[in-house]
């Protein structure tokens, strides 16, 4: 279906750490690594504060709020230094590569507008292939007077690129970078990179829940053309566990008897993989392999404390299969999650993915992936 048309825009400016790359998670167990020799522990309640800020900015703020025995610059220089040693393991977010690739394609103009120093980000994207070249230019706070939320950065970064602000997109996934878009006159998409925190981001004009789901085409730009049948292809990725219990809702309250999966162990999958509706194969260690689609988040309708991985394969069974192993190949993306008004709306968004999901995984993109040895599992119960 059209989307229809918020606004033309000429170029694309990109924040770098939470929206392109997920240095979040590297940056935490840096975090816990240093602070345990002060005795203290990093747990992840104050990484708002420090979303999207500078990096002497983060410095005074966990130096103050831990009562460290050190100067702000001390901070930057150890912590920094220590972070510096992981960059070549930090990943690029889901649909990071694919945006850059098809900007670059299509010969849109493109700049990185980050608060870290303009060395730090050269070294950060010097690991990630192509990179580099696809952007035309590169602004970090230390060229700038003031760095995010002041519109700065941005202002610097069009007037490099040689555009007007006004039709310039910016693509940021902190509060402070909203603010600092918005102050430089430009049209800014949202990408939280702090869960259930959408309504922090009021002042954009666009929040979506990964960049799996921008669509270039509403901002006058190039639509992507991967779409295949309502679903995106992805490389596999692969999970698998015990099925465990857990509440019993999907069959009680929904009527659909998902197979939910511990997380345990899963912390860096759910970590890389945005919420919303995937899709594969399923593999039960005494039953075969069936058609899947599953939910990944928070399922905002119960308002799950957790992120939760809920698979619902595509079969009917006579009988409960907890305990047994199960192993997913997930192949594809349907939708991002989101809330629905009532119970009914829900399942039958529900359905429609299922539906969805029938159809994809008998094309031959998709059903290679039925016969992936990982789906065939020996059971733990010498079955």
């Amino acid at each position: 279906m059209a989307q229809p048309l918020k606004k033309l825009m000429s170029c694309v400016i990109l924040d770098l750490d939470g929206t392109l790359l997920n240095t979040d998670g590297m940056f935490s167990e840096v975090l816990k690594t240093f602070l345990v020799k002060y005795g203290k522990e990093w747990d992840g309640r104050e990484k708002h504060k420090i979303v999207g800020k500078t990096p002497l900015e983060e410095a005074a703020i966990i130096v103050e709020d831990y009562g460290l025995p050190c100067a702000k610059h001390e901070f930057v220089n150890e912590v920094y230094s220590m972070f510096s040693d992981h960059l070549c393991k930090v990943k690029a977010l889901p649909g990071a590569n694919r945006l850059i690739k098809h900007l670059s394609c299509h010969g849109v103009p493109m700049a990185l507008a980050s608060n870290s120093h303009r060395a730090t980000i050269e070294s950060k994207i010097s690991y990630q292939h192509g990179w580099k070249e696809s952007f035309s230019v590169i602004v970090g706070s230390d060229e700038v007077r003031t760095g995010k939320p002041s519109p700065d950065i941005f202002l610097e970064a069009a007037k490099r690129l040689n555009m007007e602000p006004s039709s310039s997109l910016v693509i940021e996934d902190s509060v402070i970078g909203v603010v600092a878009g918005k102050a430089a006159g430009m049209e800014v998409v949202a990408v939280p990179s702090l869960p259930k925190q959408t309504h922090r981001y009021i002042a954009a004009d666009e929040v979506i829940n990964s960049l799996l789901d921008l669509r270039p085409e509403k901002w006058g730009l190039p639509p992507f053309q991967d779409w295949i049948e309502g679903t995106l292809p992805s490389e596999p990725w692969y999970i698998g566990g015990p099925v465990v219990k857990g509440l019993g809702r999907g069959s009680k309250v929904l009527g659909i008897p998902t197979a939910n999966l511990s997380t345990e162990g899963y912390s860096d999958v759910l970590s890389e993989h945005p919420s919303g509706v995937y899709f594969g194969w399923a593999g039960l260690s005494t039953r075969g392999v069936y058609k899947m689609v599953m939910s990944i988040g928070w399922n905002p309708y119960f308002d799950n404390a957790e992120k939760t991985i809920e698979p619902w394969l595509l079969h009917e069974f006579d009988e409960d299969f907890y305990d047994e192993e199960l192993h997913l190949v997930i192949v594809g993306y349907i939708r991002p999650e989101a809330n629905f008004p009532s119970l009914e709306t829900l399942i039958a968004k529900i359905h429609e993915d299922r539906k969805v999901a029938e159809r994809a995984l008998d094309l031959p993109l998709y059903s290679k992936y039925r016969d992936d040895p990982y789906l065939k599992i020996t059971s733990s119960k010498g079955q």
